[in-house]
């Protein structure tokens, strides 16, 4: 068993005993690295920092894989903080070394090389683990999820020797990754068991809407289909679905879900719900240690999208940096979406509910759809397909609760007409 400082850098620093506490991030991803990121922006000489991370890399934007799978980006290109960032800023970087054991008594955590590390202050960032549909077959070659840059790598590869694809799951990135292999001249079937693409951010008719579009692009689809079978027997040779029928495939990829990354916090004692529960500070029930991201629980909500995130690595940094006087609060969340260049927004509630009418506009010779979910003279809610420049506007007046009374009748032609005229 190796025991370390926290107080050496990646650039090579010998080992020695620091005054300074100690810092150690479990997980080397968006969440994590932007909280260390508020923290030395406020008191970058506070603490000895160590981060663990999963990965062989530095830290990288997990958002940008979908280029990089289309061939749009390489993987330099996606880089957020490089080896020399943390030697820079006097971070010990263990990469493609995870944490596997937290000793919340001892205050120390084991890592999967054989490292001890002790801490007076733990701040875990372990996100999400996709979700592969346990039907038999799932472990077989050639099933996937889409998830880091060993995914991506591997569609790459295998779009270079083989012909069909399957993904199952039409959310954003089952789109996103049969988007990009169908780039690269794989014949590509997305499955999907609602009726919806994108359902969770879509309504069903800025759905439909993009399915069409999808499909003249080359984009077979089968929705309401539930996958029963990954074929065998040495690799994947078929995807076989609950009607009986199955069609070919030399890749699967499953995007149908993540779940929060909790086993580690859950074996370390962390008190965990559906994720690592924490307060409005991003404290767990353990005032050393805090948790940001995917992985947390606030509130009983979870999350995803990186606008709540951002705001959890801000409070985060403040409080390990000692200016505690930001709280975490939740807020309504919007989502621009590119999806095989088609433009897409979504923000707030745009289900509705007894109370509140709609205003639709549709034009479908230019594409353009918008939906503004109103209630008690305000704006809840908000879907825009093929034109989205006021996306942004929109969510303003979600946020800020304005009554739109005055403006209802030039609401759905945008922010311009709606200030040259008076109300």
């Amino acid at each position: 068993m190796r025991h370390e400082y926290a107080g050496q850098t990646s650039g090579g620093a010998s080992p020695g005993a620091s005054s300074r506490p100690r810092l150690v991030v479990v997980g080397n991803g968006m969440a994590g690295m932007r909280a260390v990121e508020e923290l030395l922006k406020l008191a970058p000489d506070l603490y000895d920092i160590t981060v663990f991370g999963a990965e062989p890399y530095g830290n990288y934007n997990r958002i940008l894989l979908s280029p990089v799978l289309a061939g749009e980006k390489c993987v330099d290109d996606i880089i957020l903080n490089t080896r020399d960032w943390y030697a820079d800023n006097g971070i010990r970087l263990h990469a493609g070394d995870p944490v596997v054991a937290i000793d919340r008594k001892r205050r120390i955590v084991r890592s999967q090389g054989g490292i001890e590390l002790s801490y007076d202050r733990l701040l875990i960032a372990t996100g999400s683990k996709p979700f592969l549909i346990p039907v038999p077959g799932h472990q077989l070659p050639g099933v996937i999820a889409f998830r880091d840059i060993q995914d991506v790598e591997t569609m790459l590869a295998a779009a270079r020797s083989h012909r069909h694809a399957v993904i199952i799951g039409g959310g954003l990135l089952g789109l996103e990754a049969a988007n990009g292999l169908m780039r690269q001249g794989m014949s590509v079937t997305v499955v999907h068991d609602t009726d919806s693409l994108m359902d969770r951010q879509l309504d069903r008719s800025a759905s439909a809407l993009l399915l069409q579009t999808l499909e003249k692009r080359g984009l077979r689809f089968l929705l309401k289909t539930r996958t029963v079978e990954i074929v065998g027997p040495e690799r994947v040779i078929a995807v076989r679905f609950d009607d009986g029928t199955e069609i070919p495939a030399d890749l699967v990829v499953m995007a149908a879900g993540v779940r929060p990354n909790i086993e580690l916090a859950k074996q370390a004692g962390l008190h965990c719900e559906r994720a690592i529960v924490v307060d409005d500070t991003l404290q767990t029930y353990d005032p050393r240690v805090y948790a940001v991201g995917e992985c947390v629980q606030h509130r009983t909500a979870t999350f995803g999208l990186v606008a709540p995130i951002w705001d959890q690595a801000r409070v985060c940094g403040a409080h390990l940096a000692r200016a505690g006087h930001r709280r975490y609060v939740q807020r309504a969340t919007a989502t621009k979406l590119k999806v095989t260049g088609v433009d897409l927004y979504s923000a707030g509630d745009f289900t509705g509910g007894p109370d509140s009418e709609d205003l639709v506009l549709r034009d479908p010779r230019r594409g353009i759809y918008k939906r503004l979910v109103i209630e008690d003279s305000r704006v809840i809610g908000a879907v825009l397909y093929g034109d989205v420049k006021d996306g942004a506007w929109y969510f303003e007046l979600i946020q800020n609760r304005t009554d739109i009374a005055p403006l209802r009748t030039r609401l759905l032609f945008g922010k311009a007409l709606c200030e040259a005229q008076p109300a």
